[in-house]
């Protein structure tokens, strides 16, 4: 029997992470942030690793090996035996990550990562392409949006928990430029898959995001 795979798709800030959790936790299987995946590699090699000649980038790509452990929110992503942690989580290595995101050997290399996870567990996989690229069989898709405004409030506040700093209107332009850039790049751009449901966050709440994923699992079994 296939592994069952759910993805969920859409822009930063939308709550895919809280929501593919909860998910994850609620179907009894890992949950697959892609998008830590990016920023770890973005964080590893640092700024400016995006203007890199291609054989460097692979040299150093080939010594990268990711594992996954755990269930739902205790889902556990390790790169080279060592957990990510909060280290990737700044809007700094967030626009870094966007920009090797472009770059097609970093693409195909997390694309066969991401798919190597996906033949050994059960996934709820987000991230920008998983239902377009990574996992276009997935019987469960799901692409989650939201306004900038509502975006950058939700990530501000996730910033003060965190006791960063952090700036409402810098992250309205920095999530607004990544959109832009995500939604325009050449390669993978981020896009609902043709047969994925849509759900706007917008003016929803966190239980009503879930009940709507919940639902469309259910629907589609």
């Amino acid at each position: 029997m296939p592994n069952l795979i759910v993805t969920i798709d859409g822009p930063a800030g939308v709550g895919k992470s809280t929501m593919a959790k909860q998910l994850a936790r609620e179907l009894g299987i890992p949950y697959l942030d892609t998008g830590a995946m990016f920023r770890s590699i973005a964080w590893k090699l640092g700024e400016g690793s995006w203007d890199w000649d291609e054989a460097r980038l692979e040299s150093e790509l080939a010594a990268f090996d990711y594992t996954l452990s755990g269930i739902g929110e205790d889902s556990i992503l390790s790169l080279n035996g060592v957990v990510i942690g909060d280290e990737i989580r700044t809007e700094e290595v967030g626009m870094w990550a966007s920009n090797v995101a472009t770059l097609p050997v970093v693409r195909s290399f997390l694309k066969t990562a991401q798919q190597s996870l996906g033949e050994r567990f059960s996934l709820v996989a987000e991230g920008r392409d998983m239902g377009t690229v990574i996992f276009p069989d997935a019987p469960h898709k799901f692409f989650l949006d939201a306004s900038v405004d509502e975006r950058a409030q939700r990530r501000f506040l996730q910033l003060q928990d965190m006791n960063k700093p952090a700036d409402l209107e810098e992250l309205k332009t920095q999530i607004a430029r990544r959109d832009h850039q995500d939604r325009n790049r050449a390669v993978a751009p981020l896009k609902a898959a043709d047969d994925a449901t849509t759900v706007d966050t917008t003016d929803l709440d966190k239980q009503q995001v879930f009940e709507a994923l919940v639902k469309g699992v259910k629907n589609n079994s």
